[in-house]
């Protein structure tokens, strides 16, 4: 079982930076890859950046490439998202989500941070 806790959601204003986090409590973070996704009100949740179990991989949204990165600590539990750039379409609740290795589907998800960028 995988307990998910993001952390760092609030407001800030177009053009801003913030930084998610996402403690994870599992034995072992290794055999899990890790991703970000996002849903706006009245919109389908999409994924926004996706980690591979040691880091070496990364995936992005197009919406979101070269103003957020996304990281992880294993020897924290820990996934991160840095957001630069931020726009107000990013406006969104973000939830951090966590896969097993050879799985398809993430199974596990934190309850989701707020963000909301003003213009």
């Amino acid at each position: 079982q995988v307990q998910l806790v993001e952390s760092g959601g609030g407001l800030v204003q177009a053009g801003g930076s913030q930084r998610l986090s996402c403690a994870a409590s599992v034995r072992t973070f290794t055999n899990y890859d890790m991703a970000w996704f996002r849903q706006a009100p009245g919109k389908e949740r999409e994924v926004v950046a996706a980690i591979s179990w040691n880091g070496r991989s990364t995936n992005y949204a197009d919406s979101v490439k070269g103003r957020f990165t996304i990281s992880r600590d294993n020897a924290k539990n820990t996934v991160y998202l840095q957001m630069n750039s931020l726009k107000p379409e990013d406006t969104a609740l973000y939830y951090c989500a966590a896969r097993r290795l050879m799985n398809r589907e993430y199974a596990y998800w934190g309850q989701g941070t707020q963000v909301t960028v003003s213009s």
